[in-house]
């Protein structure tokens, strides 16, 4: 029986689609799901999707949840990570509220940004507690890691634990190939594409159409599109945010971005300033859009609880996700390929290495092996480059131990270096830090230094 082991289960949607890919997966139907969460009342929650989900497929699978990580992580096969360190309430607020004082706004600060370096050191800590948990309960286990910020997390595990085995993985290739679909009026089923980068700035390398006489580009009609005002139609996936800012991108810069307007628009120098509301209006930039959708889904989920426990049946159907293809094609080598996060060992020859780097991946018995993209435009690599300053310096004031690491991370990302000067970047780190200091390590927080 495969073990897979959710930390983080309280997350229940998405572990939901997680179990319920694996409930219709044939090798995986029959799996023992152990959860894991500190909220005990999400975790029951959990625990009874599952037990509901199981009962309407009539698989073999089992469930039992716990509240010990190192319980849950024995034996296990296949961990999944999920979680958000510190919640909205402390850390996410935090990290909007604070910025705000000094005149930088963000959109999501979920993966790069003072919001993405502020999340990093709050969850590598994490995420090394659990690979030292899993080199003694479950050494031979793969390590499925969904947690933002994605390229420090992934770059991090690294450095401190190289023999254990994982992956990064998200969405934002599949949520951009549903959405280039909706745009453009075809199929997804017939798009081909390659994909490479670092994780949420990824680009669309190449993208074609599949017709019966061959395969044809679909950048053109992209611009086309652009240039005539037809394209992006609006909204699909993110509702507030209608997706302006990757076509402009791909305006100047020639190719189309895998992560969304919302999140993109923060990684980037461009079109977050100070003074500039016709910016704003004009791309459609939903400011302060993670804490509005947290918000949300807090006053969503009680109501969202409540009918999958009246419910009697739970209908299962198959997500977009990645992980239960991936563990099946390790369990019973079926090759498989899926876009995986992992430290650059010459897969992206262009970019440094060691960096944590987004390619398609063979993923089999031998478990996820990267593949090799070294055809990517320099001004693709330049702007990758500018993500890869910022999560190097995260990782490395990590690794050592260094403060002012986190400070020259600070100072080196696009957006925060466009809006502030050394003095107030300096001085918003150490706010943060101290406003941070019970979910950081001790040496991060300046008021305690000797």
């Amino acid at each position: 029986m495969t073990k897979i082991t959710f930390i983080g289960a309280g997350s229940t949607i998405f572990m939901k689609n997680i179990v319920g890919d694996s409930l219709l997966t044939p090798a995986l139907a029959d799996s023992h799901f152990a959860l894991m969460d500190i909220d005990p009342i999400r975790l029951a929650e959990s625990e009874m999707v599952v037990k509901k989900m199981i009962e309407s497929t009539g698989a073999g699978a089992t469930v039992l949840a716990h509240s010990d990580r190192r319980s849950a992580l024995e034996g296990a096969d296949f961990v999944v990570t999920a979680f958000q360190v510190g919640g909205f309430k402390p850390c996410t607020v935090t990290d909007f509220e604070i910025p705000k004082q000094y005149g930088l706004r963000q959109t999501i600060a979920d993966t790069l940004g003072i919001g993405g370096i502020m999340r990093g050191l709050r969850t590598v800590p994490v995420l090394w507690d659990i690979a030292a948990d899993m080199a003694q309960l479950c050494p031979d286990a793969t390590l499925l890691q969904y947690v933002n910020p994605m390229a420090i997390n992934t770059w991090g595990l690294a450095e401190r634990f190289p023999d254990l085995k994982h992956v990064g993985l998200c969405h934002s290739v599949q949520n951009t190939v549903e959405e280039l679909a909706h745009d453009l009026d075809i199929p997804q089923s017939d798009f081909r594409y390659k994909v490479a980068g670092v994780n949420h700035v990824a680009f669309f390398l190449r993208l074609e159409l599949q017709t019966e006489g061959g395969l044809r580009d679909l950048y053109p009609a992209l611009r086309a599109g652009y240039a005539s005002g037809a394209l992006p139609k609006g909204p699909l996936l993110m509702p507030r945010c209608p997706n302006k800012v990757r076509y402009e991108v791909m305006e100047h810069l020639g190719y189309f971005c895998t992560e969304s307007s919302e999140h993109l628009a923060e990684y980037v120098p461009w079109f977050i300033k100070e003074g500039r509301a016709d910016l704003i209006a004009e791309f459609g930039i939903p400011l302060d859009e993670y804490p509005t959708r947290c918000v949300e889904q807090i006053a969503d989920w009680k109501d969202q609880a409540a009918a999958l426990k009246a419910a009697g049946k739970i209908e299962v159907t198959r997500s977009h996700e990645f992980a239960a293809d991936l563990m099946n094609a390790i369990v019973t080598d079926t090759p498989y390929m899926a876009y995986g996060n992992l430290p650059n060992t010459g897969q992206i020859p262009q970019l440094p290495l060691g960096a944590a780097v987004e390619t398609p991946c063979l993923v089999d018995a031998n478990g996820v092996q990267p593949s090799v993209v070294a055809d990517i435009p320099p001004q693709l690599v330049a702007l990758m480059r500018s993500q890869i300053n910022v999560q190097e310096l995260t990782v490395k004031a990590l690794t050592e131990e260094n403060r002012d690491h986190i400070y020259h991370a600070a100072m080196m990302d696009p957006h925060t270096a466009a809006e502030l000067d050394l003095r107030q970047i300096r001085n918003l780190v150490d706010e943060l830090l101290v406003a941070h200091d019970d979910w950081l390590p001790a040496w991060c927080n300046p008021a305690k230094a000797a």
